[in-house]
C-alpha cells in the first residue's frame, strides 16, 4: 500500500499491518459435512457411533445419510459443499455407486468432495478397474475398514478437501485482485470510488472465507478537516451512512479505527480488517470490514496483497480524477470567457450542461456519453472567440457580411478543437460545427438533415435555443417562457429533432427546476 509513512520512495511501497489483537473469538467453525450411502441402516449407524467424537481443525462432523443413488444425488445437488462422501457400491444395481461417482464428477462438475468407495462385494468392481476408471480418492473394503481406519481415512480426505480448497479459493482470490482495478474504474466521483472498494474488499474476504456477501459488515469512511465520515457501508453498519466515525457503538472496531488512522497502517484482528489508505490528495481513507468467522492465513495473505494493490489503485485513482477536475474547471473557464466576451450570462453555459445531461439521459445515452456531453456541450460557442467585439455585441441588425462573419464561429470552434485526441475535446468540435444545424437541412454551415446531424449536435441546438432566448442579448430582450415554448412547438420536425421535441416537452418541469437553479441575477 502507498503510505506516507515517511518521505522516502522506498519506504512508500512498503506494506504496514499492526501486530494481530489476541481476542478470543466467540464463534465456533462450522462442522465439515461427510455424506453417507450405503443400503444397510447398520452401516450409517456404525459409521455415525465411530465418528461422532471426530474433530479435525477443530471442526466436527455433520453426517448426512442417504439409501440409495437417488438420494444421494438429491443430497449432493443441494449441498455443494459435502466433504467427504463414504460410498456403498451396490446398492439398487451392481454399479449404483459407480453411477454416483459418475453424476459428481461429470454432471455436478464437482471435483473438490473426496469420495471414498466401501464394498462389501469387491468382485462387482474390482479395485484396479474403479481406480482406473473412475475419479475416486480411496477404495475400501468394509472388512478392512476398522474404526482406527476409518478415522484416518477420514483425516486424509479432510486435509486433502481443505487444500484443494484453499488452492481454489487463493486461486480465485488472486484473479479477483487482478481484475478488480477495472470495476473500480468504471465508477466515477471519490465517494462511489471507495464504496466500490469496500464492495471489492468484502468480494474477496467472501471467496477467501467460503461466506455470503451478505455475512459481511463494513464501511468506507473518508477524513476531511479532521472529521471522519462513513460514505458507504454493508450489513449492520448501513445506517451509519453519512455518520461520523464515533457513531460506531462496536468499542474494538472504534479502536481499530482510530489506531490505523493515527498510526497511518492496516490493522488485522481475528475477525476484522481494517485498512488505511491515503491519497495523493492527502485525504486519509478507512476500509473497515467484519466477519462472523475467524479469518485464517489465507484471509491474511489475500488481504495483504490486496491492500497493496489497491493503494497503488487509489494513488492512480485520484491523480486521474484531480486531472478530470482540472479539465472540468478549464472547460467552464473557456465557456464563461466566450460567454462574457459577448456580454451574455456566463450562467448560460451551465444551463446548457445542465439542460444536455437532462436530455441526453432521458433520451437513453450511456453514462460515458452523458459525461462527455456534459463536459462538451458548454463549448458550443467557443468559436465566437473569433468574431470581432463590433459583430458580435452589434446591438442592431447584421449585414449580410456581418452574418456571415458570425455564422463562421461554428467552423471556427471546431478548427480551434478538432485537432485534439481527448475524446470531449472531439465531442466538443462536433458539437461547436453542428449545433446550429438544423433537423429539416437548413441550418448551417453544412445543411446536414435528419440523423446526419450528431446526436450531441441535435441535443445541445435546442437546449441552446430554449436558454438562449430566455436571457436578454445586446440585441434583443428576454422572450418570456410561453413564447419560447411556442417557437419550440412549431419548430418539431423543422429546426428541431422532433423526438427531443416530444421528450423535452414530457420532462418540462424538470428543465425548469435546473432554469431556477441558475437564474441569471
Amino acid at each position: 500500500m502507498l503510505l506516507p509513512h515517511n518521505s522516502t520512495s522506498t519506504d512508500r511501497d512498503e506494506l504496514f499491518f499492526a501486530a494481530e489483537e489476541e481476542i478470543p473469538s466467540p464463534c465456533t467453525a462450522a462442522p465439515w459435512k461427510l455424506l453417507i450411502v450405503d443400503d444397510e441402516k447398520e452401516v450409517h449407524s456404525i459409521t455415525r457411533l465411530v465418528l461422532e467424537d471426530f474433530r479435525f481443525d477443530d471442526r466436527g462432523l455433520e453426517f448426512y445419510s442417504a439409501y440409495s443413488a437417488a438420494e444421494a444425488n438429491n443430497l449432493l445437488a443441494t449441498h455443494p459443499d459435502l466433504a467427504v462422501v463414504l460410498l456403498d457400491v451396490v446398492m439398487e444395481t451392481d454399479h449404483s455407486g459407480l453411477d454416483v461417482v459418475r453424476y459428481i464428477r461429470e454432471e455436478l462438475k464437482n471435483r473438490f468432495l473426496r469420495i471414498i468407495l466401501r464394498t462389501g462385494q469387491p468382485g462387482h468392481a474390482p479395485e484396479s478397474q474403479v481406480v482406473l476408471e473412475y475419479d475416486i480418492n480411496d477404495y475400501k473394503e468394509k472388512t478392512e475398514l476398522t474404526s482406527q481406519k476409518l478415522i484416518t481415512t477420514i483425516i486424509s480426505s479432510l486435509r486433502a478437501y481443505r487444500d484443494l480448497l484453499t488452492i481454489e479459493r487463493s486461486r480465485q482470490g488472486l484473479e479477483h485482485i487482478m481484475t478488480s482495478s477495472r470495476r473500480l474504474f468504471e465508477r466515477p466521483g471519490r465517494q462511489r470510488f471507495m464504496g466500490e472498494l469496500l464492495n471489492q474488499f468484502a468480494e474477496l474476504l467472501s471467496i477467501s472465507h467460503n461466506m455470503l456477501p451478505g455475512e459481511l459488515s463494513g464501511f468506507a469512511a473518508s477524513t476531511s478537516e479532521g472529521t471522519s465520515v462513513i460514505s458507504s457501508a454493508i450489513g449492520s453498519f448501513s445506517p451509519l451512512v453519512g455518520e461520523p466515525l464515533e457513531a460506531i457503538e462496536d468499542p474494538l472496531c472504534l479502536y481499530n479505527c482510530r489506531q490505523a488512522l493515527a498510526r497511518r497502517e492496516n490493522r488485522l484482528s481475528s475477525q476484522s480488517y481494517t485498512g488505511f489508505f491515503c491519497n495523493p490528495l492527502g485525504q486519509s481513507n478507512l476500509i473497515h470490514l467484519q466477519t462472523p468467522r475467524v479469518l485464517g492465513e489465507l484471509d491474511s495473505g489475500l488481504l495483504r496483497v490486496f491492500s497493496s494493490y489497491m493503494g497503488a489503485a487509489i494513488e492512480n485513482r485520484f491523480l486521474t480524477l484531480e486531472i478530470a477536475d482540472t479539465q472540468k474547471e478549464l472547460i467552464w473557464t473557456l465557456g464563461e470567457v466566450v460567454e462574457n466576451r459577448s456580454k451574455e450570462t456566463a450562467h448560460h453555459v451551465r444551463r446548457v450542461a445542465e439542460y444536455s445531461t437532462l436530455l441526453g439521459q432521458i433520451h437513453g445515452l450511456g453514462d460515458d456519453e452523458i459525461e462527455t456531453l456534459r463536459l462538451a456541450s458548454p463549448m458550443h460557442d467557443v468559436g465566437k472567440i473569433g468574431v470581432p467585439d463590433a459583430i458580435l455585441n452589434k446591438p442592431g441588425a447584421l449585414t449580410d457580411e456581418e452574418y456571415r462573419v458570425i455564422t463562421s464561429h461554428t467552423t471556427i470552434g471546431h478548427d480551434i478543437l478538432k485537432s485534439s485526441r481527448r475524446g470531449v475535446m472531439q465531442a466538443a468540435a462536433i458539437i461547436a460545427l453542428q449545433h446550429h444545424e438544423y433537423w429539416n437541412g437548413r441550418g448551417y454551415p453544412n445543411r446536414l438533415s435528419g440523423e446526419d446531424i450528431h446526436i450531441y449536435g441535435r441535443i445541445t441546438a435546442l437546449v441552446d435555443v430554449f436558454d438562449a432566448l430566455g436571457t436578454k442579448r445586446v440585441y434583443r430582450g428576454a422572450w418570456e417562457l410561453e413564447r419560447i415554448l411556442d417557437l419550440i412547438r412549431s419548430e418539431r420536425g423543422k429546426m428541431f429533432d422532433p423526438f427531443l421535441v416530444d421528450l423535452f416537452f414530457d420532462h418540462l418541469d424538470d428543465f425548469l427546476l435546473i432554469r431556477r437553479a441558475y437564474p441569471d441575477d
